[in-house]
């Protein structure tokens, strides 16, 4: 009886490294000299899996995405796990942003990567479960294989690989 191998693929966020990138983000914004007065705020829903910025202009608005940005590459959080709403007028001449944060596979994405995986004739079973993806092969190679290519294949969505077995 050859025994089966599997893996998941999820896309999953963890918030209090979120939080970690969004207080060094605010640190720099504060220390920076052409934005320490724009009284910019990032206010981190975890339940709604949501960012809300509110700064004072555009300029002050793309600054700071960019460095919480590059706070999330830091803390090896997925820019990708970022869908950046447009900006937004807020009380006070003000700007806001809402930006969310990207966790679970959808129904679509996750319909996306099963079809990948069916079309690359690897002898394995993709199933849906949730929010994501459990994959099961008896060869360990062809479990690889699938790894590689989700890897390659350009998704607009973090993945991580979990429960290799």
């Amino acid at each position: 009886m050859a025994t089966n191998h599997s893996f998941d693929i999820v896309s999953e966020i963890d918030f209090q490294e979120v939080d970690n990138a969004i207080n060094q983000a605010l640190k720099e914004i504060q220390q920076r000299y052409d934005l320490k007065d724009s009284k910019t705020e990032f206010i981190l829903n975890k339940k709604e899996k949501v960012i809300t910025l509110n700064t004072k202009d555009d300029y002050s608005r793309k600054q700071s995405i960019d460095i919480l940005q590059s706070k999330f590459i830091k803390r090896g959080i997925s820019i990708k796990a970022m869908k950046l709403n447009e900006p937004e007028p807020a009380a006070g001449g003000r700007i806001k942003q809402i930006i969310n944060l990207q966790s679970g596979i959808s129904k679509e994405n996750a319909k996306k990567i099963t079809k990948m995986i069916k079309e690359s004739r690897l002898k394995v079973n993709a199933q849906i479960q949730d929010e994501q993806i459990r994959v099961i092969a008896s060869k360990i190679d062809d479990l690889q294989a699938v790894i590689k290519l989700i890897k390659e294949a350009d998704l607009d969505f973090p993945v991580q690989f979990t429960n290799y077995k």
